[in-house]
C-alpha cells in the first residue's frame, strides 16, 4: 500500500476532523492548494489549512498552518464562515468541519498573476499553490468544500 493511502486512511479512521481553511482573493482569482484523486485521477482543489490541533483555536491554526505551508505570514485575518463536509475520497469515508478564513499575504509579490508557490505539507510532502480564476471551477475541476464556490460568487 502506498504512504500516500495510508495517510489517508490514517485520517479517515480520525472520525469528525476540524479544519481551519484560508481563502486569499485577487479580484476573480483565489489561491488554492491543488490535490489529485488517485483512484479516479481528477484534480480538485482547496483552499490553504489544515488540521486545528487540540486546544488550539482555529484563528492560530490557520495562520500556522498557513506559515507551515507557505512560509508566509499573513495579515487581516477574519472568519467567514463554517461548513460541514461528509464526503467519500478514494473510497474511504470523511467527516469535516471546516472554520473558513479570509485573510492577505504580507508578501504583495505573491499576488503577481502566474505566480505558482511550492508548498509543502505537515508531513513533508509537496505542495503546489495555484492562483485560479472562479470561472475555472466547475464539476470537472471542483473547489472543495461544496458551497464555497457559492459563497466565492457571493461576495465579489
Amino acid at each position: 500500500m502506498s504512504k500516500e493511502r495510508e495517510k489517508l486512511k490514517r485520517k479517515s479512521k480520525e472520525g469528525i476532523r476540524v479544519l481551519a481553511l484560508c481563502v486569499f482573493r485577487r479580484g476573480e482569482y483565489v489561491l488554492v492548494s491543488e490535490y489529485k484523486n488517485n483512484v479516479n485521477e481528477q484534480v480538485y482543489y482547496r483552499p490553504i489549512g489544515g488540521k486545528v490541533e487540540f486546544q488550539e483555536r482555529a484563528y492560530d491554526a490557520v495562520c500556522r498552518e498557513v506559515e507551515e505551508e507557505l512560509g508566509q505570514p499573513i495579515k487581516n485575518l477574519h472568519y467567514l464562515k463554517t461548513f460541514e463536509s461528509i464526503f467519500t475520497r478514494e473510497e474511504l469515508p470523511f467527516h469535516e468541519i471546516i472554520l473558513l478564513f479570509e485573510a492577505d499575504l504580507v508578501n504583495e509579490a505573491l499576488y503577481a498573476p502566474h505566480t505558482i508557490i511550492r508548498g509543502v505539507e505537515a508531513d513533508g510532502e509537496p505542495l503546489t499553490v495555484v492562483w485560479k480564476p472562479l470561472s475555472a471551477f466547475n464539476e470537472t475541476t471542483p473547489l472543495y468544500p461544496e458551497g464555497l464556490l457559492e459563497l466565492l460568487h457571493s461576495l465579489s
